[in-house]
């Protein structure tokens, strides 16, 4: 067994991707307060073709040398849009025709196992400490819960990002 060189594995330069078909799902992070994790919401963005990352509140907006250390440069490559609040995010995706989804603990939430990605669609990540905020969650049509089995409550946001965006990639790649 050996390691593929980088030509092996015939990655996209940031011009082709940016002209490639991509997945017509959005991510919404909703006050996400690390660069680290913003970073790595990039770069698993980029891998999966994710449309676009809309950054709210607090969040870090590109271009900022703690996101481009974790982004590899998917910073440059993912498209992304800033609003002063998820509110407006998701005001937006509605007008736009998104359905969107909380990735969220809460009464009556669905596990990613019995989840099917609809097209055109938005995850909505919270903070670190708090989730996806209360008045956010109104407008999200349901949420989504990784299944658990261990002592913690919760996985870092970052990784239920790749967890969630591998699941919509397995879903919806025959779109791209």
């Amino acid at each position: 067994m050996r390691k593929l060189t980088m030509s092996e594995l015939n990655r996209l330069n940031i011009s082709e991707y940016q002209r490639v078909k991509k997945l017509p799902v959005i991510i919404v992070l909703d006050n996400v307060r690390s660069m680290e994790n913003v970073g790595a919401f990039f770069r698993t963005a980029d891998a999966f073709r994710i449309r676009a990352i809309y950054l709210c509140g607090i969040t870090a907006c590109p271009p900022h040398r703690e996101i481009h250390k974790t982004a590899l440069g998917a910073d440059e490559s993912v498209d992304w849009k800033y609003f002063g609040t998820t509110a407006e995010a998701c005001e937006h995706l509605k007008k736009e025709g998104y359905r969107i989804f909380a990735v969220e603990q809460v009464e009556g939430s669905i596990m990613l196992d019995d989840f099917t990605a609809p097209e055109k669609s938005a995850y909505v990540f919270g903070n670190e400490v708090d989730g996806v905020a209360d008045d956010t969650l109104n407008y999200c049509e349901q949420a989504i819960e990784i299944p658990q089995k261990g002592t913690k409550h919760s996985l870092n946001v970052a990784v239920s990002g790749g967890i969630i965006m591998y699941k919509l990639f397995d879903n919806l790649n025959y779109l791209i």
